[in-house]
């Protein structure tokens, strides 16, 4: 990675990348700290308090802090994701949509993200109204007048606007993975604050914790091996061997080839991670911006915000963790069949593979390998997908520990940290490659 990374700041073009894409991060983070018109600032600072835990605490993680700022980018890009999960599945049931995907080429693919823009703000919209109104009753706003609304909301929907073009920005102009990457940053901006609550465990008002540094190095281990395995998990790939028979191609002749076909255990990345957490949040952020004590309340609406904020919330029963975290697997297994299902086709490729005379040994050409590579995708996405799931899941319950060490959001934060960190690296090396050819072929 670092030897990437060394190469890419030698190559011009990359490097430009590079720095083209740390501006804009730059112009993010200075965007966490910009605060919306018209809030009491001390007022904020009581609520932040009170709202440290829970739904809150998790969608400040994944804004880098602007949540609790109640800054322009609060809402993040959250509203894009749950905008992208609607579209892609309604290109599925929808079939003006289905042929727009599957036959548009780039003129479709222009249509569904514009699409996509539009749904997200809207969603902006109604999630803006909801947050004005939600904390107009917390009293941190210094007017409570319309024009006072009307300015919170569009500066809510400006930062999320702004967001995706940020995102859109860095993916086609730096270094890609633009989305991923404004989450990425959020979430290790926050590790200065995860340092410091470890440190607090060590050093207590009371003096040195031999507990609080046990505690603190079996997170930091845990962490690691964490590291490691999605590491391992995201790099491994098993190989379907193909052979290619003689054929003669316009006046030459083609000799055998054997070559194989790479299909990734995570062949999918982070992104049911991010779907899954996006679509977890979601409904209790929407149930708190709309009944802001439901937390004090009892019924239907209490039992589902519970079975949400149960990802974050020490105060929260085991039973709601529990059922929070089957729900939490179920949805990260099934947004990664979903992914993986939409963007590799079996069916394609075993077409592909018999119109070039090839075959897998021991398998015939047409339909019997078509439902061979299903059969090996599906176990490998079931695998990968509950792979990633249970380390989302298993964080979860260390809250429960003597100490009360709140981690709950620790492993989904390192499967996105870590998975968007190989992807962006496999990003830069295949710029790299490409600008290899590229002075070779001049």
């Amino acid at each position: 990675m670092f030897k990437t990374i060394k190469n890419a700041l030698k190559t011009p073009e990359v490097r430009k990348r590079l720095l083209y894409t740390l501006v804009l991060i730059i112009v993010f983070r200075i965007g966490c700290f910009i605060t919306v018109p018209g809030v009491d600032m001390l007022q904020l600072e009581s609520v932040r308090e009170s709202n440290s835990s829970g739904i809150a605490g998790l969608i400040d993680i994944i804004s880098g802090g602007a949540f609790s700022n109640f800054s322009i980018f609060a809402m993040s890009v959250t509203p894009y994701i749950t905008a992208s999960i609607v579209i892609q599945l309604l290109s599925i049931i929808y079939a003006p949509l289905k042929r727009l995907t599957q036959e548009g080429g780039e003129v479709g693919r222009q249509k569904i993200n514009k699409y996509t823009k539009i749904l997200s703000i809207i969603l902006a919209l109604i999630e803006g109204i909801g947050l004005y109104f939600s904390y107009q009753s917390q009293g941190i706003f210094v007017d409570s007048g319309a024009l006072s609304a009307v300015l919170v909301v569009t500066g809510l929907m400006a930062g999320t606007a702004l967001l995706m073009w940020l995102g859109e920005q860095i993916t086609d102009k730096g270094i890609g993975n633009g989305v991923s990457m404004i989450i990425f940053i959020g979430i290790v901006s926050r590790l200065p604050s995860a340092i410091n609550s470890i440190w607090g465990l060590i050093m207590t008002e009371s003096g040195f914790s031999t507990t609080g540094l046990l505690i603190g190095l079996a997170v930091v281990i845990g962490a690691l091996i964490l590291v490691t395995a999605v590491v391992f998990i995201q790099q491994a790939e098993r190989r379907i061997p193909v052979q290619y028979a003689k054929r003669v191609v316009g006046r030459k002749m083609m000799g055998a080839q054997n070559t194989y076909i790479p299909l990734k255990i995570a062949m999918a990345g982070v992104m049911p991670i991010i779907f899954a957490s996006s679509f977890m949040t979601f409904p209790a952020m929407l149930i708190q911006i709309f009944i802001p004590d439901i937390a004090s309340q009892t019924g239907f609406w209490n039992v589902i915000y519970n079975l949400s904020v149960a990802t974050s919330s020490s105060d929260v029963a085991i039973g709601y963790t529990i059922a929070n975290a089957v729900i939490y697997l179920l949805l990260i297994v099934g947004f990664t069949f979903f992914y993986i299902y939409a963007t590799f086709n079996p069916a394609e490729v075993s077409a592909n593979i018999k119109k070039n005379g090839g075959f897998i040994p021991g398998i015939r050409a047409g339909k019997p390998t078509t439902e061979y590579l299903s059969s090996v995708l599906t176990k490998l996405t079931l695998f990968g997908g509950l792979f990633l799931a249970l380390i989302a899941i298993l964080p979860m319950f260390m809250r429960f520990l003597p100490e009360g060490l709140n981690v709950a959001f620790g492993g989904t934060s390192i499967l996105i940290v870590v998975g968007v960190a190989l992807e962006t690296v496999q990003q830069l090396e295949s710029q790299l490659v490409m600008k290899h050819y590229k002075g070779f072929l001049e």
